[in-house]
Order: C-alpha cells, then sequence, then structure tokens
C-alpha cells in the first residue's frame, strides 16, 4: 500500500488515548456469572462454579478451585451441575443483582 501524499496521523494525547482503552476494556470485559446448585425445594444453596462469558465462548473454574470447564454458553454448562430432580442449577449474573 502507497500512502505517498496521505497526511501524517497525529498520535493521541494521554487522555484520548486513555479514554480509547477505557472503551475497549469496557467493550471486550467478559460476563461473570455464578453457577448455584439449589438443593431440594429452598433446602439449600451452593455457589458450584464461577464463569465468564467470553465472546464466543465460556470458562468455568469449580468453586473449589479443582476443575476447570470450557462450554459455548453460560447455559450449557448447567447440565454438569445439575443432579437429579433434588439438585438444580442455575445461573446467577452478580452485576444484574441490586
Amino acid at each position: 500500500m502507497n500512502n505517498a501524499g496521505a497526511e501524517p496521523l497525529e498520535p493521541f494525547g494521554r487522555r484520548e488515548f486513555e479514554s480509547l482503552v477505557q472503551d475497549l476494556v469496557r467493550e471486550t470485559a467478559p460476563r461473570v456469572f455464578a453457577v448455584v446448585q439449589e438443593l431440594g425445594d429452598c433446602e439449600d444453596a451452593v455457589v458450584a462454579a464461577w464463569g465468564l462469558a467470553l465472546e464466543g465462548r465460556t470458562e468455568l473454574i469449580t468453586a473449589e478451585g479443582v476443575s476447570r470447564l470450557s462450554v459455548r454458553t453460560p447455559e450449557s454448562a448447567l447440565r454438569f451441575f445439575s443432579g437429579g430432580n433434588r439438585i438444580r442449577a442455575r445461573l446467577i449474573w452478580p452485576l444484574s443483582l441490586s
């Protein structure tokens, strides 16, 4: 590519650059969620895993830090944490809590 005759681009100032970097981080940040296992009918609940929803994939780590799991979507991880009719898994998005 020939840039002959093109005006040189001016470098960003520190404030402009910092603003662009912050926008980039905001737009690409993964969403954090918890996989909660509910035991019985309102008997008990535990956080079974924490996850990061990224662009095109989801990464999880069990609450004890023992196992990792990669799946396509947060919802597709639920089957790994459900058990029969006594253990029901669901997602909770902490930043959505009031």
